[in-house]
């Protein structure tokens, strides 16, 4: 009994000892067989590491990077040393880790390794990445890194990887900006939904909810028009700003059948397209002509001419303090006035002539009104 005991201490040490080793960590130069002293550095800062010794593997890393500058495995050593900030984890290790990478992406641009470290600067902002409706931060520049590591490394076997993660990290980013275009919708401050949601499908095509997003984007344009015509102004400016919002809404829409046939918003964009043509159609129809002789036919005396009835400067005179003296065409007394801007109103005690319009024929028409004082 007495000599099985420390067969079991034993045992428990070396399943201890196994557990605690980093299976990340590996040799990249295990199968070198040299036995120069730069290589002895090496393998046992990695050892080290491997056992999660950071401090010890990176003493030994710069130690032989210091006493080899001219190693061949100089370029290995650095990358070890951000590799071991990397694997010890942390904010702050990260960030270490951080300025190694780019470090060696500066050293040595051209070695393979270097598409590495740049895929590993973005999987650091990658596992801090918060939720839609967090701090942003790190999303943004994960989105950046893995946009760097294309670019710059097209040839790289680490492209598809690099390309999963930028779609992953986009769609949180997008669903940010469709949160906060959404909110601005429901409170009905279109300027800014629109803002955010043209940013949403412009950047983001491939954003999951990108159908959702142009539909509430021709809504908020719909509801753009509306407040438009509500509104009062000049009549020219809000017919160009309207037909801008119907381009913008017919747009969106018509991005929708285009580009997502198969997703959920397709019937209800072409709804809309229609519902858009029939209204615009509609509107440009010409208005219907009066019928002038209505007029004619409604007040006979006001289409004959007469001494009294030569049109409203005949019988209206502006006294130079401003105010109106002149009789209407029944011999009624005007009561004082003010003229407008034109020089054409005056109220009378009794009942006036207002001239109205033009005929077809050229001569005034004019509409019989009671004033306020005949009818009381």
């Amino acid at each position: 009994m007495s000599r099985r005991i420390p067969v079991v201490i034993l045992l428990c040490v070396l399943a201890l000892a196994v557990g605690c080793t980093n299976k990340k960590v590996s040799n990249p130069l295990a199968n070198v067989g040299s036995k120069q002293p730069d290589k002895v550095l090496f393998d046992r800062a990695m050892d080290a590491m491997k056992h999660n010794r950071f401090d010890v593997a990176r003493l030994t890393l710069e130690t032989m990077i210091n006493t080899y500058p001219d190693s061949e495995y100089i370029a290995r050593a650095k990358l070890a040393v951000a590799d071991s900030w990397y694997a010890e984890g942390g904010s702050t290790s990260l960030s270490q880790a951080e300025i190694q990478y780019k470090d060696f992406i500066t050293f040595f641009p051209n070695m393979p390794e270097a598409a590495e470290a740049q895929l590993k600067i973005a999987n650091i902002h990658y596992q801090q990445m918060e939720k839609p409706d967090r701090d942003y931060t790190h999303a943004r520049r994960a989105e950046d890194e893995y946009r760097q590591l294309i670019m710059q490394f097209p040839d790289s076997k680490l492209l598809p990887e690099a390309k999963q993660r930028l779609l992953e990290v986009q769609e949180v980013l997008a669903e940010r900006e469709f949160r906060v275009g959404r909110f601005y919708y429901l409170r009905e401050s279109y300027p800014a939904a629109i803002a955010r949601l043209r940013s949403v499908v412009d950047r983001y095509p491939l954003y999951s909810q990108a159908d959702e997003a142009l539909y509430l984007l021709g809504q908020a344009y719909e509801g753009e028009i509306a407040m438009v015509r509500s509104r009062k102004g000049n009549e020219v400016a809000k017919a160009r700003m309207i037909q801008e919002f119907t381009n913008g809404a017919a747009e969106s829409y018509s991005r929708i059948v285009t580009r997502y046939p198969l997703m959920n918003r397709m019937e209800d964009a072409k709804a809309r397209l229609e519902a858009g043509s029939t209204e615009q159609s509609r509107r440009r129809q010409p208005p219907r002509n009066r019928d002038v002789r209505k007029s004619h036919e409604k007040f006979p005396e006001a289409s004959r001419r007469g001494p009294g009835n030569q049109g409203w400067r005949s019988h209206v005179s502006r006294s130079p303090d401003g105010k109106c003296h002149g009789s209407s065409a029944e011999g009624g007394q005007c009561h004082e006035g003010n003229f407008d801007s034109c020089g054409q109103q005056c109220s009378f005690h009794r009942d006036c002539w207002q001239r109205r319009t033009a005929s077809k024929s050229g001569r005034p028409t004019f509409r019989y009104r009671k004033s306020r004082e005949a009818s009381r």
